[in-house]
């Protein structure tokens, strides 16, 4: 399936238009001095534009973290413009899921969770976690990420960051609860799923994920019920 096809902007130099990613520049003179006209260092959308991002994207990461990482600087190692990566990605968030191949994306994740009745915010976050980790394709690269962070610092600090600020301190903010009840109820979740498929511990290895969620949604219900005074 060939790429959409997306207009790059026009460099400062060069008023009057942009030229056209992914199509042929043209036609008669005006598509040889369009190219001679185009931004130095930037390259037009290709086969493999999204795969040059998503490289940049791993490189970014490791090197500077979550936090420091920025679209246009990973524009700028891909040697793309940065409204080609808004293209293909929402964000930098959307860029992070998508070069650590994780199999879950936090706007879809925070939508799921709030989407409902407070009282039943813990039972739905329980089923979510266990659901997607259920899915062995979703569920490995994950755990590769987690085994890679055991013996790299550097990996450790990206996931982190990831973590809390796209996705557990968003969630308690929303809750209007404090952070460490977050991160108390993910720990004890993703510990679950550590028993569960690494160290494969039965009968919590085979169990039904329904009956999990029965037997755990209370305990995180309770981390995630409203601080009473």
């Amino acid at each position: 399936m060939s790429e959409p096809v997306v207009s790059e902007p026009a460099a400062p130099d060069a008023p009057g238009g942009s030229g056209s990613l992914g199509g042929n520049g043209g036609s008669g003179g005006n598509g040889g001095s369009a190219a001679a006209r185009r931004r130095p260092g930037r390259r037009p959308g290709s086969a493999d534009t999204r795969g040059q991002i998503l490289a940049a994207a791993r490189e970014i990461f490791a090197d500077k973290g979550f936090d420091k990482a920025t679209v246009r600087g990973i524009a700028r190692q891909a040697g793309v413009d940065p409204a080609l990566v808004h293209h293909y990605f929402a964000g930098k968030e959307g860029i992070f899921v998508a070069a650590m191949e994780l199999p879950i994306n936090p706007e879809n994740v925070v939508a799921a969770i709030l989407a409902g009745p407070r009282d039943e915010v813990g039972e739905r976050l329980t089923r979510l976690i266990l659901t997607i980790t259920s899915d062995a394709a979703a569920r490995q690269p994950l755990l590769a990420l987690v085994r890679t962070a055991m013996t790299n610092d550097q990996m450790v600090v990206m996931i982190r960051e990831f973590m809390t600020r796209a996705l557990l301190h968003r969630v308690a903010e929303l809750l209007q609860i404090p952070p460490l009840r977050m991160e108390a109820a993910f720990a004890q979740l993703f510990g679950v799923v550590l028993v569960r498929y690494v160290l494969k511990l039965e009968p919590l290895a085979s169990t039904d994920v329904e009956e999990l969620v029965e037997l755990l949604a209370p305990t995180i219900q309770r981390y995630l019920d409203p601080v009473r005074p």
